[in-house]
């Protein structure tokens, strides 16, 4: 038996699972179950096989010499390292560095760990199926400069002709076996799973001093006709033209804590924009100039995004507060002098945001007390409450046709409640807390939890109509653009999504998460996505 039939045969006899020998396999965080998985961790810790691989490896790309190799944790870790190690003891070293899935978030906060070098990269992985992983660590090598020579997995899942992403850069996808070499059919070449570059980036702004150690939802792009308006970890406020990225004008709030900044969604009307700011402020400017036409400042902190009430003259924002007694509330603010026509006490800090609901005369908002609040939007009367289980930290919509109210809760349950006095109508429970805004589109309510996964959820019965896993945690919000849903993860990617069958269209990779709504101008069909990293790229879909 030569080494590549002994590996395969401790392969399927080590790694490869599945469900007839008694085992449950999930996989994803919705507990969605699989008749397979190959467990390559099991196999590729014990010594004797990570050796074998190594060899094998360096049978294929010693010719290639010299190179450095590399891979996205955790599984390729064990790979690179065997690799190096192997190379010393060839006399023909070599440097490896691995990319983490997401940055770090504390210590130097690194996306890359290890030092990179000049030399060309091999790839590695345990797996390629998809190939998304790879996807995401040629875009982060891309912005380091660094050329990639060849992929090499243990195993794939397609034909090689599948991964184009990869191959019309002249890159060579190669894996010593196939799922055919386990009795398995291979995954369709053509497939939705497969990354497609479907989009030209017309430009990519980048903010200073962003705060990576903050992974939640930040402050989302608005529109004009002509501007894009966002705020940044560091307190700088952003005009930048739609055109070309360049800066319109901006603007610094005061003192706020470290890193925490602007994480307020700014809102438009009547040629202002309004915001909250961790200083404690809320500003409304002049939306050509950035000139202050107001400023409220009651609060201690504001991380609650404005609703805008034009016809009561009213902007509502969520409200924190340091003391004791005094921990959070709403605001109900003149539009034009930013006076305080009333206000709410809760009981615990207010991140979350209002809704304003003209049909109903309504602002609703919930709060860190777990508690959705209705009030008379325009007098100011509390009307009813109701209380989850959980933080609410967004805001809410509203469904017309049902008169009904919709919100996400931190106890991971979507929530349907009558918008007339708060009765319940239905409760939708996910697989983890829920940071994201629903969307509603006809007779569904489509809502993304940080079980990595969006929803479709019939609006008449409460039940799933169809949903989504992504590669990462979702703090961001759907919205509909084109007919297709579209929403960012904590993987670094855009989905477009089938909005019936929320089946892949498409998707574009960054290399930090995407947190937020993205924001669409339909009259010139581009796209502005912002990440975590307080960036902003424009897109421009590609004709198919």
């Amino acid at each position: 038996m030569n080494s590549y039939d002994d590996l395969r045969e401790a392969i399927r006899t080590h790694a490869f699972v599945t469900s007839v020998s008694g085992a449950q396999i999930i996989k994803n965080e919705a507990g969605t179950s699989s008749p397979w998985l190959f467990d390559f961790r099991a196999l590729l810790l014990q010594p004797k096989w990570l050796d074998r691989y190594a060899e094998i490896f360096w049978e294929k790309y010693a010719s290639r010499y010299p190179f450095q190799v590399c891979a996205m944790e955790s599984a390729g870790i064990s790979l690179v390292a065997a690799i190096v190690m192997k190379s010393v003891e060839r006399g023909t070293p070599v440097n490896g560095f691995f990319i983490r899935k997401s940055r770090k978030r504390q210590g130097l906060m690194k996306q890359i760990e290890g030092i990179v070098t000049d030399e060309p990269v091999i790839m590695v992985d345990d797996l390629i199926n998809s190939g998304s992983t790879f996807n995401k660590m040629l875009k982060i090598l891309d912005e380091e400069k660094r050329r990639v020579s060849d992929i090499f997995a243990l195993l794939a899942f397609r034909d090689m002709s599948a991964y184009e992403f990869a191959t019309t850069r002249n890159i060579h996808v190669d894996a010593l076996f196939t799922l055919k070499d386990f009795g398995l059919p291979l995954l369709p070449a053509e497939s939705a799973a497969i990354p497609k570059e479907s989009f030209e980036t017309l430009w990519h702004f980048q903010a200073k001093d962003p705060s990576f150690h903050f992974v939640v939802q930040k402050s989302a792009p608005v529109i004009d006709e002509r501007h894009v308006y966002f705020g940044t970890d560091s307190g700088t406020f952003y005009a930048l033209n739609q055109s070309d990225g360049s800066i319109v004008w901006t603007f610094e709030t005061k003192k706020h804590p470290e890193g925490k900044g602007i994480f307020s969604s700014p809102a438009l009307c009547n040629d202002t924009v309004f915001f909250g700011a961790y200083d404690g402020n809320v500003y409304a400017l002049e939306a050509k100039t950035g000139k202050v036409r107001w400023t409220y400042s009651k609060a201690d902190w504001i991380g609650s995004s404005p609703s805008v009430a034009p016809d009561l003259g009213l902007v509502f924002i969520g409200l924190e507060f340091g003391l004791f007694r005094k921990r959070g509330g709403i605001a109900a603010l003149d539009l034009k002098t930013g006076k305080e026509m009333w206000s709410a006490r809760t009981s615990e800090q207010t991140h979350g945001s209002p809704l304003y609901i003209k049909e109903e005369d309504l602002v609703v908002i919930g709060s860190n007390d777990g508690i959705a609040y209705a009030y008379d939007a325009k007098k100011g009367g509390a009307l009813w409450r109701y209380t989850t289980e959980g933080d609410i930290k967004t805001t809410f919509a509203y469904d017309a046709k049902r008169r009904t109210v919709l919100f996400g809760s931190m106890d991971g349950k979507l929530y349907a409640l009558s918008a007339h006095d708060g009765t319940p109508i239905f409760a939708f429970e996910t697989g983890a807390g829920i940071y994201s805004i629903p969307l509603v589109v006809e007779d569904t309510v489509y809502v993304a939890s940080l079980d990595k996964t969006i929803y479709a959820i019939d609006l008449e019965t409460g039940s799933r109509r169809a949903s989504f896993d992504t590669n990462g945690r979702i703090f961001a919000s759907p919205i509909l653009a084109e007919g297709s849903i579209w929403i960012g993860s904590n993987d670094g990617r855009l989905y477009e999504l089938e909005s019936k069958t929320l089946k892949l269209k498409s998707f574009f990779q960054t290399t930090e998460r995407i947190v937020n709504r993205i924001a669409y101008n339909p009259k010139t069909k581009r796209f502005f996505i912002p990440t975590v990293a307080n960036e902003l790229y424009c897109l421009l879909p590609k004709p198919l």
